[in-house]
């Protein structure tokens, strides 16, 4: 037995007694951002081809729903500290509706612009929902298992990315070339997605959830000596392992948006061998989710066993191996080395949002606040990534993200232990 495996004697129960509806209730809200996610990958090959963009104008897309996430993050914290989880989460789901609705009633327009800012809305209610769920989820059992029970969770979220690209599918048959109809296709999937949103908003309108009270106990080592000689509570920043965390999720989101962003450009690219037709794009990236949603649930499965910064360790590892060989430009081995990307990405943000707020205590809404802001990353990366393909070719651009998985490679070895500086 090695100090990287967990006895047996010691695996905790997955969620505590009481719990399980709670748990199947905010494990579902995974699932419908996840179909939000997995659709808006979809879109960017879209209107590069019905709006004659750039890779790196469509990279925009990514940038209005991840700059929501930074706007809306600490707002989100602060109003759950006021008003609690459930209202969070109503919050949350009320406006991922409003988003889809407008979406749906302004695509006659045909505008980019408009498109953002719905999708800003839109991002707006998941940088809510993720704000509330994924905290939320580390509650509801041991916290022992909390790594473990918010990658289970999380799988349900990649399940969603394999149907969102499926859905893209649907808008992609439309090519129509008819002012006012090129985007017509967008209306009934958002239209749909909307109306279930609000369903479920209403849901947990009339559906009673227990409150979790973060921890309030007194520690010596969380506090300082104030100028007048009182005890006052350490700022955040002081956490080392949270400070890493926000900078280890930041690099993830990063990586993971342009990476799922341009893999229907990867596989479409004229110059890559193989080269496929863009209306079988989404299949491929369904593919792929379906391999990172695989990877969440084994994930899942083998934190009972090992270690989860262990098992974070050996997955970057992995990424920072797997793409030098995408970005040569092999054949079929490339594109095999991408699907292998997307499995071993697949238990990072749980893994790393569980580490960064561990033994919080009363500063876990506020922390949660921050690492949902990092998710930011994903704003700024996909247009980055998008530049060194325009410039080159879309191969070249997969070199970028192998940095940001060398950090969180860092993050898994050494920055995730717990360590308040004074």
């Amino acid at each position: 037995m090695t100090n990287n495996m967990i006895p047996s004697g010691n695996r905790q129960k997955l969620v505590a007694q009481g719990f399980l509806v709670p748990f199947i209730l905010i494990t579902s809200l995974f699932f419908l951002w996840g179909i939000a996610h997995g659709m808006l990958d979809t879109l960017n090959k879209h209107f590069q081809d019905m709006l004659q963009m750039s890779k790196a104008q469509s990279g925009m897309i990514q940038f209005s729903v991840y700059t929501a996430y930074f706007g809306m993050a600490l707002p989100a914290g602060y109003f759950m500290k006021q008003f609690g989880y459930k209202k969070g989460i109503i919050l949350g789901l009320s406006l991922f509706s409003l988003g889809a609705f407008l979406i749906a009633a302004t695509t006659t327009f045909e505008s980019f612009w408009i498109f953002l800012i719905c999708l800003f809305i839109m991002g707006c209610g998941l940088a809510t929902l993720e704000t509330a769920a994924n905290p939320y989820t580390t509650r509801l059992g041991p916290k022992e298992s909390a790594e473990r029970r918010i990658n289970f969770s999380q799988s349900f979220n990649g399940m969603a990315w394999v149907i969102g690209p499926l859905i893209g599918l649907f808008i992609y048959g439309n090519n129509s070339n008819i002012v006012g109809q090129k985007l017509s296709s967008m209306i009934l999937p958002y239209s749909v997605i909307g109306g279930i949103v609000l369903l479920v908003a209403l849901l947990f309108v009339f559906t009673k959830l227990p409150e979790i009270k973060e921890e309030e106990t007194f520690n010596e080592n969380d506090h300082i000596v104030s100028s007048d000689g009182t005890l006052v509570s350490k700022p955040l920043i002081k956490y080392r392992h949270f400070v890493l965390g926000v900078i280890a999720q930041f690099c993830y989101v990063a990586a993971q948006t342009g990476i799922f962003s341009y893999l229907i450009n990867f596989v479409t690219d004229v110059n890559q061998n193989p080269h496929f037709d863009v209306a079988y794009g989404p299949y491929f990236l369904s593919i792929g989710f379906a391999l990172f949603m695989i990877g969440r649930m084994s994930g899942s499965f083998l934190m009972s066993i090992f270690k989860p910064t262990k098992l974070l360790s050996i997955y970057a590892l992995m990424c920072c191996l797997l793409l030098p060989v995408v970005s040569i430009g092999a054949g079929w081995i490339s594109l095999i080395a991408l699907y292998g990307v997307f499995f071993f990405m697949s238990v990072m943000f749980p893994t790393i949002f569980a580490l960064g707020i561990k033994d919080l205590g009363p500063k876990t809404k506020k922390a949660s606040s921050f690492i949902v802001m990092s998710i930011v990353g994903g704003a700024v990366f996909p247009p980055f990534m998008g530049l060194i393909a325009d410039k080159f070719n879309m191969s070249v651009g997969f070199f970028a993200p192998i940095p940001l998985f060398a950090f969180i490679l860092y993050y898994g070895i050494k920055g995730y232990k717990v360590n308040i500086e004074a």
